[in-house]
C-alpha cells in the first residue's frame, strides 16, 4: 500500500498505548513467589502489588505512592513471611498488612489529618527502615527512621526511631547485618544529589557521619564494618583516561568513625548509577558468595556479574533501558527495565545458568512494527551530542520515493536524566503512522558521565537548546527526515526546552509542550524543597543571576514563537504549577498563535490515568496533522 507519511493505518491505538508495557515500580523475592508493584492506569494510575501467584495484593483503593521529595519512591516492601508494607498516598502513612489480612497502620496520622511522608522503605534484620519527610513543621525536616513492625507507633510518634534528622535530604538506608549501625547518603540540598552527595555511616557515638565522597549512591553493608556504595570519582590508573564514572566502591569503616581508604570495583568508561530522582532504584546486588550483579550504563544499559577477583562479563539479557536490580535470591536476580527488542517488564535471571525467566511484560516486540533504534551521534557547538533514531515502520505500507517522513524530536524531562533506546509503543504510536522519532540526550543528561552532565551547569536554556536544534539539523541534512516537518515534544524541563527553541525558531515547525517550565522566576518562587537550588546550577543564583532568568524565560520572548503550540497541563501539579502553561496560553492567544491548552483534572507531575494518557495522545496526532497537512488514519 503506498500512502504519504503522517497518513498510515496503524494497529497502535492510544487506548493500547494507555494500557500496554507495565510500569513496575520495584519488585521482591517473597519465598517461593516474586512480588511487583504495578501502576494501574484503569484505576486512575494507582500502584497496586501483585504476585507472581496471580493474586492482586493490594486491592483498591490502597494506593502505594511515597509524596517524600515530591517524586517518591521505596513506597513498598515485604518481608519473607510475606507481610507487605506500604506507604498509602492518600495519607502518606506506613501500613503493614499481613496474607490474608487487611492494612494496619504503623505511623501516626498528624494534626489536622497532615503529618510526614514516608518512602524508600527497606525490611533488614526484621526491622523496618524508611526516609521521612515532614513539611508540617518549620523548618522542613527528613531522616532516617525505624519504624516499629509492633504498631506500637501508630499512636505514639515518639515510638519510632529517629538515627538522622535535620534539614538535610536523605536516601537508601541500610542496617548493619549485626543491626547496630545504620548507612545512608545525605545531600545539603544547596546542591542537587548528583552533584554531592556524602555516604554518612553511624558509629558507636551515635548518628551517622559523611565520609569523604563524591555523589554517592546505594550503600550495602558486606559485614559488620565494611560497604558497598557508588560514587563518582575519577576512574585513574586504568587505561580508561580519566573519566569520571558513577563506579561501585568497597570501604572498611570502623565502630569508632576509623576509614580506610576505599577501593573502586571493576571500573569501567561507564556508570553504575543514575541521578537521585525516586528513592527506589538498586543499580546492584551484591550474592552471598561475594560476586556482584551491576548495571552499567553508557547511553544504554548492560547488565554485568562481577567477579571476586573484580573481573566482569556481561549478562544476556533483555532489558537495556533503565535497569533496575531489584532483589536477589540465592543465584537468581530481580530485573525490571525495558529493552530495545522488548516491551517494559520484570525478568528473574539465573547468573550461573543464564536463564531467563519472564514474570511481567517483557514481550518480545515485532521488529517490523518496532525496529531497534539507531544510536547515533551528531556534531553539536558543545560537542557530540548523543539521541537514538526510531525511523518510520509499518509492513503494509511505503511513502511515496520523493517524500521524506516528518519527525518529531522528544525532550527528556530532568533536565539531569536520560533515555536509552528502549522499545516502546508510545513511540510505535507515531512511527507504524510514518511519523518518524528522534529522542535526543542532549548535553546535561546522565548515562555518559560527569562532565557531559556539566555540560549544562549555568547553561540551561542554552546548551540543551542548541543540541536539540543541532540534532534536528542533523536529521534533516542527513535526508532522513523532511526539514520542514520537524515538531518538538518535551515535558516538564523538557518542555522548557521546547518552548526555549520554538522562542530560537528557525528549526522546529510545531511544538508540544507538557507541563512545561515558561518562566524560571515562577518556576523558583513556586518549586518544592527538592529543587530549590537546583535552578541555581543550571542557571545561577537569585538576586544577582535575576537577568539571566529574565533572559533565558520563554516567557520573555513569546513574540518570537510564530508556529503552533499545543500545551498539555495536569490540574494538581505541585512541580511545574498550571500557572506557567497559562501564562504561554495567555500570551500566544494575545498575539492570535495557534495553539490548544488542555488541563487534566487530578493529572499531577506526569500523566498516570488511562483516560488522560488516550486523550493526550489523540490531541498530539490531531495537532501534528493539522500542523504537517495530513490527516491521520485514526486514533
Amino acid at each position: 500500500m503506498l500512502l504519504p507519511y503522517g497518513t498510515w493505518p496503524s494497529p497502535f491505538a492510544a487506548a493500547h498505548i494507555a494500557s500496554s508495557a507495565p510500569r513496575i515500580d520495584g519488585a521482591r523475592f517473597v519465598g517461593d513467589e516474586i512480588w511487583w508493584g504495578e501502576s494501574v492506569p484503569a484505576e486512575g494510575g494507582r500502584v497496586t502489588v501483585r504476585s507472581s501467584s496471580g493474586a492482586v495484593l493490594l486491592p483498591d483503593p490502597w494506593n502505594a505512592r511515597s509524596r517524600v521529595h515530591e517524586y517518591g519512591g521505596g513506597a513498598w516492601t515485604a518481608d519473607a513471611d510475606g507481610t507487605l508494607y506500604f506507604v498509602n498516598a492518600q495519607d502518606q502513612r506506613v501500613y503493614r498488612m499481613p496474607r490474608d489480612s487487611v492494612p494496619e497502620p504503623l505511623t501516626p496520622v498528624g494534626a489536622d489529618g497532615a503529618g510526614p511522608s514516608h518512602g524508600g522503605l527497606r525490611v533488614q534484620n526484621g526491622r523496618l527502615l524508611a526516609v521521612r519527610e515532614d513539611l508540617t513543621v518549620e523548618p522542613h525536616l527528613r531522616g532516617i527512621v525505624e519504624i516499629p513492625i509492633d504498631g506500637s507507633a501508630a499512636d505514639d510518634a515518639a515510638a519510632v526511631r529517629v538515627f538522622a534528622e535535620g534539614r538535610s535530604f536523605f536516601a537508601h538506608p541500610a542496617l548493619s547485618p549485626d543491626g547496630q549501625r545504620v548507612a545512608c547518603v545525605e545531600w545539603s540540598g544547596m546542591k542537587m544529589p548528583w552533584q554531592r552527595a556524602s555516604l554518612c555511616v553511624s558509629t558507636e557515638a551515635g548518628s551517622p557521619v559523611p565520609l569523604g565522597t563524591t555523589a554517592a549512591l546505594q550503600p550495602s553493608w558486606l559485614s559488620d564494618d565494611e560497604l558497598l556504595y557508588l560514587d563518582d570519582r575519577p576512574i585513574t590508573g586504568t587505561g580508561l583516561g580519566e573519566p569520571v564514572r558513577w563506579s561501585l566502591h568497597r570501604v572498611r569503616v570502623g565502630a569508632d568513625g576509623a576509614q580506610e581508604s576505599p577501593r573502586i570495583i571493576a571500573p569501567a568508561d561507564a556508570d553504575t548509577g543514575y541521578g537521585l530522582w525516586v528513592l527506589g532504584n538498586r543499580w546492584y546486588q551484591p550474592l552471598d558468595d561475594g560476586r556482584i550483579v551491576a548495571v552499567r550504563t553508557n547511553g544504554s544499559d548492560e547488565v554485568v556479574l562481577i567477579g571476586t577477583d573484580g573481573t566482569a562479563r556481561t549478562l544476556e539479557v533483555p532489558a537495556s533501558a533503565h535497569v533496575s536490580v531489584d532483589d536477589i535470591s540465592g543465584s537468581r536476580v530481580l530485573l525490571s527495565g525495558g529493552g530495545s527488542a522488548v516491551e517494559a517488564g520484570l525478568w528473574t535471571v539465573d547468573v550461573d545458568s543464564g536463564e531467563v525467566t519472564r514474570i511481567r511484560g517483557g514481550m518480545p516486540t515485532d521488529p517490523q512494527w518496532m525496529p531497534p533504534a539507531a544510536q547515533i551521534t551528531i556534531d553539536g557547538a558543545h560537542g557530540p551530542v548523543h539521541a537514538f533514531d526510531y525511523a518510520p515502520a509499518n509492513p503494509d505500507v511505503t511513502a511515496p520515493d520523493d517524500e521524506r517522513p516528518p519527525y518529531i524530536v522528544f525532550v527528556h524531562g530532568g533536565p539531569t536524566a536520560h533515555v536509552a533506546g528502549a522499545a516502546s509503543a508510545a513511540i510505535a504510536f507515531y512511527t507504524s503512522r510514518g511519523i518518524g522519532v528522534l529522542d535526543v540526550n542532549y548535553g546535561g543528561s546522565t548515562g555518559f558521565g560527569r562532565a557531559y552532565r556539566e555540560r549544562l551547569d549555568g547553561q540551561w536554556g542554552i546548551v540543551d537548546v542548541d543540541d536539540v536544534l543541532a540534532a534536528a539539523r542533523g536529521l534533516a541534512d542527513s535526508g532522513r527526515a523532511d526539514p520542514a516537518r520537524i515538531a518538538i515534544r518535551g515535558g516538564s524541563a523538557g518542555g522548557w526546552t521546547v518552548l526555549s527553541a520554538l522562542v530560537r525558531g528557525g528549526v522546529f515547525a510545531a511544538g508540544i509542550s507538557r507541563y512545561g517550565v515558561a518562566d524560571l522566576r515562577m518556576l523558583a518562587q513556586d518549586t518544592h524543597d527538592f529543587e530549590r537550588f537546583y535552578i541555581d546550577g543550571l542557571v545561577g543564583p537569585l538576586p544577582d543571576a535575576e537577568q539571566l532568568y529574565i533572559d533565558r524565560s520563554p516567557l520573555t520572548h513569546t513574540d518570537r514563537i510564530d508556529v503552533p503550540v499545543l500545551l498539555l497541563q495536569g490540574e494538581d501539579d505541585r512541580v511545574v504549577p498550571p500557572s506557567q502553561s497559562e501564562a504561554i496560553r495567555d500570551a500566544l492567544a494575545e498575539r492570535g498563535v495557534p495553539h490548544e491548552y488542555v488541563v487534566y483534572p487530578g493529572e499531577g507531575h506526569g500523566f498516570r490515568r488511562a483516560e488522560t494518557i488516550v486523550d493526550a495522545l489523540e490531541r498530539e496526532l490531531a495537532f501534528l496533522g493539522r500542523a504537517f497537512g495530513f490527516a491521520p488514519a485514526g486514533p
